[in-house]
């Protein structure tokens, strides 16, 4: 697993961090707390149930940070934690059984990945505690939690600062493409957290007043038809927002921008290791890390009701040099110098 060490994050942040700073101390208060008791491994085994919409792991298992996070703090498999993953494989319909089934399996957390994991597993149960990791859309907005101070029910974890991170993507895809007219947004149009991500973005796209090609998918066979309406109209460039959908065909994507020579922007470097141009948003790995602490007072008896949401407070972004070239593409030495990470 690959981590990324920010070099001048805090540039990034700008506003971001001034408008949730408030709620993010108040988290990392509340959360910090376990670390003295991390070395006290409970004698009860617990059980974590893990719930996402797209491909299942190499092994099954949930993602490997979330299990390292716990191993840190003292839950070691086999003798005090047992894990419940169920993945989807991009069969989004199948997410309220998979929930069903790790409320019959009696875990004692749910850490749901993706905003429609989040949805189906507080849909399954009001009772057992679920934990969101990675942010998944706004989860104030899309009901999730009630806000994030004080969430209420049995729902809290990560969530976006849905539209000045939105604006941030598009005034750095707009600094690398100042000829830019015309860009293609491609989202999950099924997903309430991700259609307000689209918004987002069409709304910050009207401010440095940019074109916006709307190309909403549900399903598998909806990418061609999105590819068929660039390859009629060739937007200046690809905004790809990431889910368990778009996560799934991400290389689809990739392969099509560079084959149509379109640069793109994505929100998670994973897809700029991938052969993407670049990449500006917060790291899944710190997020499950972060979502280990919410699990850890959990089951020290906290409620989740009681748990501040936060939103992630460092934000990466990656360049792939590699993908400039192909694409003839310079990248303004200023944007270059703002890269945390640079593929070459």
């Amino acid at each position: 697993m690959h981590y990324l060490m920010p070099r001048n994050t805090g540039a990034h942040l700008g506003s971001l961090v001034v408008r949730s700073a408030f709620i993010v101390s108040l988290a990392l208060t509340i959360l910090a707390a376990p670390f003295s008791a991390a070395a006290q491994p409970s004698s009860k085994e617990f059980r974590v149930g893990h719930l996402f919409g797209g491909s299942r792991t190499p092994d099954g298992l949930p993602p490997g940070p979330l299990r390292e996070g716990l191993r840190e703090l003292g839950y070691v498999e086999g003798r005090n934690v047992r894990y419940e993953a169920r993945f989807a494989e991009g069969k989004m319909d199948r997410l309220p059984d998979l929930a069903a089934e790790l409320v019959r399996v009696k875990v004692d957390v749910i850490v749901a990945q993706g905003g429609a994991a989040a949805v189906a597993a507080k849909q399954a149960t009001s009772t057992i505690p679920i934990v969101i990791a990675p942010a998944s859309g706004d989860a104030v907005a899309t009901g999730l939690i009630a806000s994030l101070a004080r969430p209420g029910g049995n729902v809290t974890g990560m969530t976006d600062e849905v539209v000045q991170l939105s604006a941030k993507r598009v005034e750095m895809l707009r600094e690398a493409l100042p000829k830019a007219g015309l860009i293609a947004v491609i989202w999950n149009a099924n997903d309430e957290g991700m259609t307000l991500r689209y918004r987002g973005i069409e709304q910050a796209a009207r401010a440095f007043r940019l074109e916006v090609q709307a190309l909403g998918v549900r399903e598998p066979d909806d990418f061609a038809v999105a590819f068929s309406t660039m390859t009629r109209r060739r937007p200046d460039a690809i905004f790809l927002v990431a889910d368990a959908i778009t996560g799934m065909h991400r290389k689809r994507v990739i392969e099509f921008a560079a084959t149509q020579r379109i640069p793109a922007m994505y929100e998670f470097s994973l897809l700029v290791r991938d052969g993407g141009l670049m990449s500006y948003g917060p790291s899944p790995e710190d997020a499950f890390r972060r979502a280990t602490l919410y699990i850890d007072r959990i089951f020290k008896g906290a409620k989740p009701a009681d748990l501040p949401a936060e939103q992630p407070t460092r934000y990466y972004f990656t360049v792939n040099l590699k993908t400039a070239t192909a694409l003839g593409l310079t990248i303004p030495p200023l944007l270059m110098l703002r890269a945390d990470d640079v593929i070459q």
